[in-house]
């Protein structure tokens, strides 16, 4: 089960990011039933979150906040049930930065809802490592809805 709360004040493709959130989860093969919650918020309540929980000031694109701990399965494994937790989503914030990324506002959103949903299932980006792992994957998954997005 998918949420999303838009509390930002901005119009938002609501019913694409679900979509996009369905498709990745999909392809990462969480189970169908798995909770997730995505909320939308303005700069303020961001910049308050991003102080309370990070310690870091001013907003920021997006948080993750796990629950359960799940992870993708290895192909002999069944898809883990639970609740995922919830991604915190800025759109002031990642509409003003998605030039600098190259990207529309729209595709600026989506690749962050997929960081914050790799977060969720224990990804991280700290050692180059992780980080390579992680953004490729996040490629990935964005490139896969590239193509879903045009069927």
């Amino acid at each position: 089960m998918i949420d999303l709360n838009n509390e930002s004040g901005l119009e938002a493709d609501e019913q694409g990011l679900i979509a996009l959130a369905r498709f990745a989860l999909d392809e990462l093969r969480i189970h169908p039933q798995a909770e997730l919650s995505i909320l939308l918020v303005d700069e303020d309540t961001m910049a308050d979150y991003h102080e309370r929980f990070m310690d870091l000031p001013g907003p920021t694109d997006v948080m993750s906040f796990p629950m359960d701990e799940l992870q993708a399965p290895d192909a002999d494994e069944e898809p883990p049930l639970g609740v995922l937790g919830d991604i915190v989503l800025c759109p002031e914030v990642t509409n003003r930065q998605a030039a600098e990324n190259g990207r529309e506002p729209r595709q600026e959103a989506e690749y962050l809802l997929i960081h914050g949903l790799l977060h969720l299932l224990g990804h991280d980006h700290a050692e180059p490592e992780e980080k390579a792992v992680m953004f490729s994957l996040n490629d990935r998954i964005i490139a896969l809805w590239e193509i879903e997005r045009t069927k």
